[in-house]
């Protein structure tokens, strides 16, 4: 059989095979788009805190106001973690978790005197801070293609934090700690592009109102602004690199004998660069 006869031969048979091979380019297409069933992000934040305490009264017909920055010293490294589960082409569960736990001790190195009290050399006061965050939100795309995805989010939040203070001046010891938390619904914004076959860029925003949910007498609001770069070295395993801030402002009415109305306000703010590993399954 001559070259000429054999592609003649072989024209019907690749006539009679394009639908399936048309059909499988189409569902190799729609797997590349359907992505990671389960992915898992695991790693550590440099947080940074800024914390300020607030206070406004009224006492005896006038206003007072109070603020103060509280430092926390060094920046501390934190653990995070975040993850996505995808049940559909649109439809996502995104969880994450940050924990905030840092201590400050300070020590008099001299002899301090007011008045009648002297507070000895050698005394103390440390402060500890525990922060935790966690989230698990709905995610639908309200936008998705090949090259990225636009998500709008909405979940539940759930906030603690538990600040402590022990001091010690000569034989007197002093200690106290006082704990809140509480749940609210939360609503966010997701952004993904792919610039690469093997990088990913991830950008999240969220947003809670104190007022939504169960926090006692609390008001205010707490924020989330997140973004990720990722580098897959294979399908299942990458790094990501990013930066991440936090901030709880609340606020809490007080009422008292002499005290007409008053306002108690702290400004929590945590911020820093964001690395660890990615498993995708």
């Amino acid at each position: 059989m001559t070259h000429a006869a054999r592609r003649r031969s072989l024209f019907p048979v690749l006539l009679a095979a394009a639908p399936a091979l048309s059909l499988a380019s189409i569902a190799a297409h729609a797997q590349d788009q359907e992505g990671d069933r389960f992915t898992l992000r695991v790693g550590a934040m440099s947080a940074s805190a800024d914390s300020t305490l607030s206070a406004e009264t009224t006492f005896m017909d006038e206003r007072y106001r109070f603020s103060e920055n509280v430092d926390f010293g060094s920046d501390e490294w934190v653990p995070r973690i975040d993850g996505v589960f995808r049940f559909g082409d649109r439809h996502r569960l995104v969880f994450d978790y940050f924990n905030y736990d840092k201590k400050r001790r300070e020590s008099l190195d001299e002899d301090v005197s007011f008045d009648d009290i002297t507070i000895p050399a050698g005394s103390f006061a440390r402060a500890e801070l525990d922060f935790q965050l966690a989230s698990l939100l709905y995610d639908y795309a309200v936008v998705e293609n090949e090259d990225f995805s636009l998500g709008l989010q909405i979940g539940a939040e759930w906030a603690k934090a538990e600040a402590s203070l022990l001091a010690e001046a000569g034989d007197e010891r002093w200690s106290d700690r006082a704990s809140e938390d509480g749940y609210a619904p939360v609503v966010g914004v997701r952004f993904t592009a792919r610039p690469g076959d093997r990088w990913l860029l991830n950008l999240q925003g969220q947003y809670l109102d104190a007022g939504w949910g169960d926090f006692g007498d609390y008001d205010g609001s707490i924020s989330r602004i997140n973004a990720v770069a990722e580098y897959r070295f294979t399908d299942n395993f990458g790094l990501f690199g990013g930066y991440e801030w936090y901030r709880l402002d609340v606020k809490r009415d007080v009422r008292g004998d002499f005290i007409e109305d008053g306002i108690v306000g702290w400004d929590q703010r945590f911020k820093g660069p964001v690395v660890g590993v990615t498993l995708a399954f």
